[in-house]
């Protein structure tokens, strides 16, 4: 069954199975704000082998970013019912309703826009979608990063072409700018290779809420092993503390957040 999570308020991580593995969601609006969760996510299974996962950060500072997100995730919804049994190509389905979103949004003339993060799941195997600063990471039990997806932003770039390191990255004032997101004339898919799960890897779709806030190594230190709910309330714990009282030489910004976290069963 399908799940959605707008706007939410989530005062704890809730477990789902999904097809092939179980997983993880969180998300909470910023603290420092009054105005909704921008943030939202998705669980979109198809049948019992194969779904997508979804997680998008609508725009701050443009209108109705968490209208952005939830017409973005309603439109791959709609494309996965439309295709139901068939022979469609769930890849088909990801790229047609990330496709009607952009339109929809472009439409409606009100400069909404947000970024998103697929990762669709056929089997053992996982390929990530991406449009915006938004990320998917895949971990081996051991902490080997087998996959991260690469930031759309003017210091991601920076920081993939080695003209910055990490920590120059998270605290850079440019952090906030993105250069490609759902909603405009210009926005385009990243779509990375298909990556097989081994049984203890560990997926994870994230807004920048988490991104901004934890290095990679810790990060991956805190889900890469154990039950996948101890490793949610671990980066919870964590990002809260680093949003609300920041400390000299750490990575720190308020905001919106929202992570799936996902492993294959036995």
């Amino acid at each position: 069954m399908k799940k959605f999570f707008f706007e939410s308020e989530m005062k704890a991580p809730q477990p789902f199975p999904f097809p092939g593995g179980e997983l993880v969601v969180f998300s909470r609006r910023s603290a420092m704000k009054d105005t909704p969760n921008e943030d939202a996510a998705a669980l979109i299974p198809r049948d019992g082998t194969a779904g997508l996962l979804a997680v998008c950060d609508g725009v701050g500072g443009l209108p109705g970013g968490e209208r952005a997100s939830r017409t973005v995730i309603e439109c791959l919804a709609e494309q996965i019912e439309k295709s139901g049994d068939s022979e469609i190509q769930l890849r088909t389905s990801i790229l047609d309703g990330v496709e009607a979103a952009n339109l929809r949004l472009l439409s409606e003339g009100k400069g909404s826009a947000t970024t998103l993060v697929v990762a669709e799941i056929e089997g053992r195997s996982v390929r990530p979608y991406h449009v915006g600063d938004s990320q998917i990471l895949i971990t081996g039990q051991r902490g080997l990063v087998k996959l991260q997806t690469l930031s759309h932003s003017p210091i991601g770039f920076a920081q993939e072409s080695g003209m910055i390191d990490e920590s120059d990255a998270l605290h850079h004032e440019d952090r906030h700018l993105v250069s490609n997101l759902v909603g405009t004339a210009e926005m385009r898919i990243e779509i990375g290779p298909s990556q097989r799960l081994a049984l203890h890897d560990t997926l994870l779709l994230a807004t920048d809420g988490l991104f901004d806030n934890l290095y990679n190594d810790e990060l991956v230190e805190m889900i890469r092993k154990g039950p996948l709910m101890a490793a949610a309330e671990r980066v919870i714990e964590r990002v809260t503390a680093r949003m609300s009282a920041p400390k000299a030489g750490e990575p720190s910004k308020a905001d919106d957040l929202a992570f799936i976290l996902y492993r294959r069963s036995r």
